[in-house]
């Protein structure tokens, strides 16, 4: 707590100091944010959506090795990192079913599902410079964008923010740090392209958690004529990171950089040489056709594969994961007076063929085959939205989506060969909200949204080899209120949300005797919440030496519960959710000098989390804080940044990625200690900026 108190002082006495230097200079404002999400391309302050943009800029304040820090900004919003290179997003406490990977939260990049159709998002597959914004939806969106319930990433690279030109940055530090990134940006207004690669590197904080990463993407948008658009986007990733395994608190405690030990008749980390092989491929290609002013249509089609390698202490897995699919949608928006009305009906289909293999580990390859199972997965969904604006005060939507998948599942190994499927049909996603604005700096919204979320194919087919389809899919509605309020001209934004999720048949991930992940239905939650969000901008005009001033805060305050749960002999109702503190603000101050030099500030906290259903386990709350000091000039037509920074300067002890429900007690993975990074970017400047 001390902590805290300390970080705000310094905080907001460098704001009253500042301010009350130069009150006078501060005519700029903070720049208007445009949200994209349900089609509507309205300001932030006109929207219903409990949505938060993460720019380039925000990301851009860390060493770029992961987009960690900069999610864990947002209200609501909690990413992890269990060793470098596996992540969990956790978005009102979506990662509840989530012992790895990102699971019930729907990413789109420029248009493109990402979210393959078995549920899963392999979202460690992107790199920093894949992406110009992030627009994060907190709750269910699935009345446009199908199953899922936990939110929504919507992430673009070839928006407003694009700029013809080149760069290079290079990053060292910590642990072996050594990133590289590189971007060539060229064509004008009507035909813009990037081309991008990145390599991320790093021997990690523990043992065993050797990581490397290369990127390439290529991305362009074509004006054919007045009516059509087309664009075209290509990500390939190759990555390799070891997985160190989860301690117990006595190890944790004795050695929290040790990898996990040999157990009973289970090999270390290190002997099974547990890591994961990873390859991503994707390309789509995206048409725009411009039928009148008032009516367009985006089609977007694109091809996927995975492969993924991962021998563990278990056993050794092996998937070929391709797959496609596509989307559409037609939007009608027709003036009149100083009302609009718009229209948005579409559709999205993705089909999969998964093959998985599961064998015994021996000593890092594959021994004995254990199961050969083909998995097909379809999944679709047609969705129809009204949006009615009368006179920019009163701002109605409704919109639903129906939505069905499919999932069979062949095991190839035994014989006779049984195909076991289920089909999760029918479900209907509806959604509406209100805003109400008053003037221009003022709105008050509220959104009712239910969705659901049939289960991945991770939970299908776990790693305890037992093909699951009895499982049933979560559904869940959310009842949201908010406002939203501009003060002195437009340099102070306020938010502040309340929201109440009642989610049905939960899956929640549980451990065997051999630490194998298996999966339940736990009955209902009941999540509540309140989300506050501020970012203020002080800028000075006839200040010789200071230039301008940001300030953001978000805080975080959850009261998740088990509703009616049995699980054998034990009832959990009532109990807190594992996974989710309860508590957690952020803090983010950014100090830019007339001379290039800038300065930025990020402080994290997180309350204490249970680590099992029935809250007899819990981690300590922690307190991070993180600096960069850096200069930044021009020279002709180049652009320098030099730089250097250090995260986790308190040295806290702490784990970040528990395993939730972990069998004999293995549910910490430690994060890094105190660390320090130095870097370097060279921008080759063109003449102007193109912007869409």
């Amino acid at each position: 707590m001390n902590r805290i108190i300390l970080a705000v002082f310094l905080f907001t006495g460098s704001v009253q100091a500042l301010g009350q230097e130069n009150v006078s200079d501060s005519a700029r404002t903070l720049p208007e944010i445009t949200v994209s999400a349900f089609e509507q391309n309205r300001s932030q302050m006109a929207s219903a959506a409990s949505i938060r943009v993460v720019t380039i800029g925000k990301a851009d304040r860390y060493n770029k090795t992961s987009l960690v820090s900069g999610f864990n900004t947002v209200a609501g919003v909690r990413m992890e990192e269990r060793s470098p290179g596996s992540y969990r997003i956790n978005i009102r406490g979506s990662s509840l079913r989530s012992p790895f990977g990102v699971r019930n939260v729907k990413v789109y990049w420029n248009n493109i599902p990402v979210t393959d159709p078995g549920g899963n998002t392999y979202f460690n597959q992107f790199a920093q410079n894949n992406f110009l914004t992030i627009e994060i939806l907190k709750g269910p969106a699935g009345s446009m964008y199908g199953a899922g319930t936990g939110g929504l990433l919507l992430m673009q690279n070839l928006e407003s923010l694009w700029k013809k030109g080149a760069e290079l940055e290079y990053i060292t530090g910590s642990y072996g740090l050594q990133n590289i990134f590189t971007s060539y940006h060229w064509g004008e207004k009507e035909n813009r392209n990037t081309l991008s690669y990145a390599h991320n590197q790093s021997d990690g904080y523990r043992d065993h958690t050797k990581m490397r990463r290369d990127n390439f993407s290529w991305s362009s948008k074509l004006k054919i004529n007045e009516k059509q658009e087309l664009e075209g986007h290509v990500l390939f990733t190759d990555m390799y990171y070891q997985t160190p395994g989860g301690l117990t608190l006595t190890e944790f405690n004795a050695n929290p950089k040790q990898a996990r030990p040999a157990a009973g008749g289970s090999p270390s980390a290190e002997t099974a040489k547990a890591a994961i092989f990873q390859k991503n491929f994707l390309a789509a290609i995206t048409h725009h056709f411009y039928f009148t002013n008032d009516f367009k249509n985006t089609t977007t089609f694109y091809g996927a594969f995975a492969e993924i390698q991962n021998p563990t202490f278990r056993n050794y897995e092996r998937r070929n994961e391709p797959h496609f699919g596509g989307r559409t949608s037609f939007n009608y928006t027709k003036d009149w007076n100083t009302n609009t009305i718009q229209l948005v009906a579409g559709g999205e289909l993705q089909k999969a063929y998964f093959n998985t293999q599961v064998s015994k580990n021996k000593n890092g390859n594959p021994d004995t085959l254990q199961t050969d199972d083909d998995i097909n997965y379809t999944t679709y969904s047609v969705f129809l939205q009204a949006d009615l604006n009368i006179s920019d005060s009163w701002i109605f939507t409704a919109g639903a989506s129906l939505n069905k998948s499919t999932v069979s599942i062949t095991r190839l190994n035994k014989y006779p060969v049984l195909e076991q499927s289920r089909s999760y049909q029918g479900e209907i996603s509806p959604r509406i909200s209100l805003v109400k604005r008053i003037g221009k700096d003022f709105s008050l919204f509220g959104s009712i949204a239910k969705g659901f979320s049939p289960p991945t194919t991770a939970e299908l087919l776990p790693s305890t080899g037992v093909i699951s389809t009895f499982l049933e899919a979560e559904e869940g509605t959310n009842y949201e209120v908010g406002s939203r309020i501009n003060l002195f001209k437009g340099k102070l934004r306020l938010e502040a949300i309340g929201f109440y999720f009642q989610l049905n048949n939960a899956l929640v991930v549980r451990k065997d005797s051999s630490n194998a992940d298996y999966y339940v239905n736990a009955g209902d939650t009941k999540q509540k919440g309140i989300e506050l969000s501020a970012d203020y901008s002080l800028f000075f005009r006839n200040s010789s030496l200071l230039n301008r001033l940001n300030l953001s805060a978000a805080q975080t305050l959850n009261d998740f519960t088990y509703g009616d749960f049995q699980k054998d002999a034990t009832n959990y109702s009532g109990n807190k959710l594992p996974s989710v503190p309860s508590f957690t603000t952020s803090i983010l101050a950014d100090l830019q000098f007339k001379n290039g030099i800038y300065l930025n500030s990020t402080y994290y906290h997180a309350s204490s989390i249970f680590l099992n259903d029935a809250n007899s386990v819990e981690t300590k709350a922690y307190d991070l804080l993180g600096a960069r000091i850096g200069w930044k000039f021009i020279i002709k037509k180049l652009g320098l940044n030099i730089y250097t920074g250090a995260d986790n300067l308190f040295d806290e002890v702490y784990s970040l990625g528990n395993d939730i429900n972990a069998a004999g007690g293995r549910y910490y993975n430690v994060a890094p200690a105190k660390n320090w990074y130095v870097g370097a970017v060279v921008q080759f400047l063109s003449s102007g900026t193109n912007k869409k």
